[in-house]
């Protein structure tokens, strides 16, 4: 029986619902044998994942999916087995998280000037560290009656650049890279048809990515047919990129997408992860992932 494995988890230390010890015990009922969590612009659920991790068989790999953009295009670039224990990371990610919530006061302030009344405790939940996302507004505004569902919610109020919502201040591609390269991850560029570009654009980022250090590619995943993924993997072949693949599990925020099984039918083998850690290892062999865990 094929091995298998998740290479793109949230848990709600970003903006998914489950908490890190709910994710490790999902993905051990499903059988797999690693995960990575990689929530939003924070390492805060790793700890507790790899605790919770600790008498499984389960394999939890740090990882973190960062934000940049590209020609006015929000990108996610995946880190995998992040260095958690960088200082350069620790103190980018805390700056990130400052501008996120002066941002997140500037849109509760919008939204309560337009008599929508939306408390910070309405978008935390159970996670008052949580990283919040425009995630966290939809969710609430549907549990509070102003939106039917959560893509009514993004569509009438999270438009970027809209009355409630102003654009967020991203890291650059080149700094989200040398961030990645400094923790001495694994970057891989996560979901690459959901950004909707032309081909030649698509290549273009690709190969840009490529030689700031990119190395791999996500070519498996949950908003992918098998057409785009045979497609992506023709692409990683040709810039030399490892594919990999992942769920984008966030629990009840995507609820028709499982860990380690998508939509249903996705299925990423440990062999692509083998040959991730392969080349990883090569490249950081002193990594702590390979002294400690191996």
């Amino acid at each position: 029986m094929m091995e298998l494995v998740d290479l793109h988890v949230h848990s709600n230390a970003s903006d998914g619902t489950c908490s890190p010890q709910e994710v490790v015990r999902l993905a051990c009922e499903k059988g797999l044998c690693s995960i990575a969590l990689t929530d939003h612009d924070t390492i805060a659920g790793i700890p507790s994942a790899l605790e919770a991790a600790k008498n499984s068989p389960l394999e939890v790999i740090p990882g973190v999916e960062l934000s940049c953009v590209y020609h006015g295009c929000e990108i996610h670039i995946l880190g995998l087995f992040l260095d958690c224990q960088n200082p350069v990371l620790a103190e980018e990610l805390t700056a990130l998280q400052q501008i996120r919530d002066k941002r997140n006061q500037d849109m509760l302030e919008r939204f309560s000037n337009a008599g929508i009344l939306i408390t910070k405790e309405d978008l935390c939940l159970e996670n008052p560290n949580t990283v919040i996302t425009r995630a966290h507004f939809a969710r609430a505004l549907v549990s509070l009656g102003y939106a039917k569902d959560m893509s009514s919610a993004f569509r009438n109020y999270l438009d970027y650049g809209g009355p409630y919502c102003m654009p967020k201040k991203e890291i650059t591609p080149a700094r989200a890279m040398e961030l990645l390269s400094e923790s001495r991850a694994f970057p891989v560029l996560a979901h690459p048809f959901q950004y909707k570009l032309d081909r030649p654009v698509l290549l273009e980022l690709i190969g840009t990515l490529k030689e700031l250090g990119l190395m791999g590619l996500e070519c498996y995943h949950s908003s992918n047919n098998s057409y785009e993924s045979r497609v992506l993997r023709e692409i990683a072949g040709k810039y030399d990129l490892l594919p990999t693949g992942g769920s984008d599990f966030h629990g009840s925020n995507k609820p028709d997408i499982s860990i380690g099984s998508g939509r249903g039918g996705l299925r990423v083998s440990k062999l692509l992860l083998d040959d991730v850690k392969k080349r990883h290892a090569a490249k950081y062999p002193d990594h702590p992932f390979y002294l400690v865990t191996h």
